[in-house]
């Protein structure tokens, strides 16, 4: 969690491509007007129901879901890979960077935002662009809490959700006064989040209705003595700090596969936090599992 979200890792116009698959893999991608004198980006593969929502974690475009560790060697991509069995949208939240530190090609808005003004977002988005649910929705780090208050206020379009060691509420459970305060300096930018703020909105909604639920918890430390020592980290993060916010995520990450008590919770991952860039095809893998669990329950969908 405590890695700055820019790891790893123009303005557009709106551009259609075809991807030469005999439509399975066409491509649409460019910017929507959400309403409110704005402009959203987001890009869409694939055809068939339910669509999946990827929703980036804090400071992420889009394009994090097309990132390899090693652009150098062939591995599948979260984006493309679902698109190959449904239709898949990404989009790029206002303040976000690229992988190259780009800039969002989704309008401004004033800081610090919440959990609920993403899933707003969100929402407008999805209806604007005509992408007609039902979705299954994929939340990496703070992108959770945004798919969890998104199935929470639309629960008549979400129909499964994947949680990508997702940010929760129960975080600062764990921490200090201190700590917490380590934690937000870490995370201050890019895309200033009201943490407080956003695990208030969530604890305040109305429970996730019954859905197929798959909870990722990374099972390597973000924070090592290694890192620390290299300087790698400003010196406010000490090894009290970093074996803290551990004790904390695992915490927090049972609580939330707690949430669900029909859903599976992974924790033998072999990932750091960005487990879609680290293990793509177990992401990918847990998205097929529950499209198929939302397709066997609604024969419908296809």
């Amino acid at each position: 969690m405590g890695r700055s979200e820019r790891l790893l890792i123009a303005w557009a116009v709106l551009i259609f491509v075809g991807c030469g698959d005999g439509g399975r893999g066409a491509t649409t991608a460019g910017v929507v007007d959400i309403g409110g004198g704005r402009m959203m980006y987001r890009e869409c593969r694939g055809i068939g129901t339910p669509i999946v929502v990827l929703v980036s974690g804090k400071g992420n475009r889009a394009d994090i879901w097309s990132a390899r560790l090693d652009p150098t060697k062939p591995s599948p991509t979260v984006f493309r890979a679902v698109g190959e069995f449904t239709r898949v949208c990404a989009y790029d939240r206002p303040l976000t960077t690229g992988t190259a530190d780009e800039p969002s090609r989704s309008d401004p808005v004033p800081e610090p935002v919440t959990a609920a003004d993403g899933a707003a977002d969100l929402h407008a988005l999805l209806v604007a662009a005509d992408e007609a649910g039902p979705y299954v929705v994929v939340g990496h780090s703070y992108g959770g809490l945004i798919s969890r208050l998104y199935a929470s206020t639309y629960p008549a379009d979400a129909s499964g959700l994947v949680l990508v060691d997702a940010l929760s509420e129960g975080l600062y459970d764990g921490l200090t006064p201190e700590q917490r305060a380590v934690f937000e300096t870490l995370n201050f930018v890019p895309e200033r989040v009201d943490n407080v703020r956003s695990f208030a909105q969530v604890r305040a909604a109305p429970a996730v209705p019954p859905m197929p639920v798959i909870v990722l918890t990374a099972d390597k430390r973000p924070i090592t003595a290694q890192d620390i020592a290299e300087g790698k980290f400003p010196p406010i993060v000490t090894e009290d700090f970093a074996d803290a916010l551990w004790t904390a995520q695992w915490a927090a990450q049972d609580s939330l596969a707690s949430l669900f008590p029909d859903g599976e919770h992974i924790t033998n991952t072999n990932s750091g936090h960005y487990i879609q860039l680290e293990q793509p095809r177990l992401v990918i893998d847990s998205i097929r599992a529950v499209v198929d669990s939302v397709r066997t329950a609604n024969p419908l969908l296809r």
